[in-house]
């Protein structure tokens, strides 16, 4: 607290008059920062051109908020806020899923995605996907970077789900966006 009051430049003592202790503190800058990507996430959802391309882009839009870090901050929240942690994971959890079983619900409507696809169970793959490729005990940051783990797992992610129509779509994407597989 002493070190956050000093950064902006008041007394520790106002900054206790805002928050009523530090745990406090963390669980607003966290779910300020929850809210905020949530928002953008929203707003890619609601004027995407398809869900092939709204799922790159809420990528690309998470991890520029994310700094291209792998789990240090939940490794944080976990292991000295795990009440916020867990609060945490609950409501990504919900905003992901929504957000990709809705973009699996585009795909089917529009013949980008098959239509035997199951999107309660795809979604729930799709997040624990994401979340494991974070998980440096299986990916070491020294063999993978982060940038490449996600758009392999995403375009794998793709692959199973696209028509050939969509087929279509995700290769001129994914050339048109230049996205290096290099580990």
């Amino acid at each position: 607290m002493d070190d956050i009051a000093r950064q902006i430049g008041i007394s520790k003592k106002t900054l206790y008059i805002h928050f009523q202790n530090k745990t406090a503190l963390i669980e607003k800058a966290t779910f300020q920062l929850f809210t905020k990507i949530s928002s953008g996430i929203d707003q890619i959802c609601d004027h995407s051109a398809n869900p092939i391309e709204e799922l790159y882009d809420v990528k690309r839009f998470v991890m520029s908020h994310m700094k291209n870090e792998r789990m240090s901050p939940q490794f944080q929240l976990k292991k000295y806020y795990p009440e916020i942690h867990d609060l945490l994971w609950k409501n990504q959890f919900e905003k992901m899923y929504l957000c990709i079983h809705n973009s699996i619900r585009k795909g089917i409507d529009t013949d980008l995605f098959r239509q035997e696809i199951d999107p309660d169970f795809t979604a729930r793959l799709y997040f624990n996907g994401m979340m494991g490729i974070r998980d440096e005990r299986i990916f070491p940051p020294t063999s993978f970077t982060l940038h490449y783990l996600e758009n392999s797992f995403l375009e794998y992610h793709l692959r199973a789900l696209v028509t050939d129509k969509g087929m279509t779509i995700l290769k001129d994407f994914i050339s048109n966006n230049n996205f290096q597989n290099e580990k």
